[in-house]
């Protein structure tokens, strides 16, 4: 039982880590994109803000994964007596396709992406504009502004808000088995189900709580190495 649950937790760690890589870069861009002074790039950054965080992120998984296959059915049926070539559909079918956890890891890097957009928007937007506007004058350029004297202070600030997100990310990929990703709390439901115990359930609780445990102490530990800065 324990083996088993110890590659649920595995494929836990490895949906929490592939998130985190993906999402927390893909917010940035998406900040800059919010606080746009483009009206349409900011009104398209603000629908998908809407969509990621408005929608429960189980649904969002579901759609992620079943859709490329409806669209796929709809373009063949649609467009199959216009473009006969067997080739073309099968470049379409696999361009269209993947694997169940391909789709956790876009789901849950589009949806945290959303949060921790405006976790960083936050962080931007209470910088003091003095702050640039004594940088311009010293010389500085907008990406050494954004670098030198942004960034550090920013990075400070969000950290308590960026921990939340995290936290709540290793209880989320419990989620990943609604598409049948055999991560730990998938491993524990079948454990608990052979054995007709609910011991297994109280174990994979552990394995969550220790993992929280050692995000609360990384970002306890990040916040101490940046006290400095006030």
């Amino acid at each position: 039982m324990i083996g088993v649950m110890l590659q649920g937790a595995g494929v836990s760690l490895e949906v929490f880590f592939l998130t985190l890589l993906f999402s927390l870069p893909l917010a940035l861009p998406i900040a800059f994109g919010r606080m746009s002074k483009n009206r349409v790039l900011r009104g398209t950054v603000t629908v998908y803000l809407l969509i990621m965080r408005g929608t429960p992120l189980i649904l969002q998984l579901i759609f992620i994964y079943f859709a490329p296959k409806y669209f796929y059915q709809f373009l063949n049926d649609s467009f199959a007596g216009m473009i006969a070539s067997p080739g073309f559909w099968r470049g379409v079918k696999s361009i269209l396709s993947y694997n169940r956890f391909t789709a956790v890891i876009i789901a849950f890097s589009l949806n945290y992406a959303a949060y921790f957009a405006e976790i960083y928007r936050g962080g931007i937007e209470s910088i003091p504009k003095g702050q640039y506007e004594a940088a311009k004058v010293l010389g500085f350029t907008r990406p050494q502004t954004f670098g030198r004297i942004v960034l550090p202070q920013v990075v400070k600030r969000i950290l308590p808000s960026a921990g939340n997100e995290v936290i709540t990310l290793v209880k989320d990929t419990a989620l990943a088995q609604v598409i049948g990703v055999a991560e730990l709390f998938h491993a524990a439901q079948n454990a608990a189900s052979r054995e007709f115990s609910t011991t297994p359930i109280f174990i994979a609780g552990v394995f969550y709580f220790t993992m929280n445990w050692a995000v609360s102490l990384i970002f306890t530990w990040g916040e101490k190495k940046l006290s400095y800065y006030w």
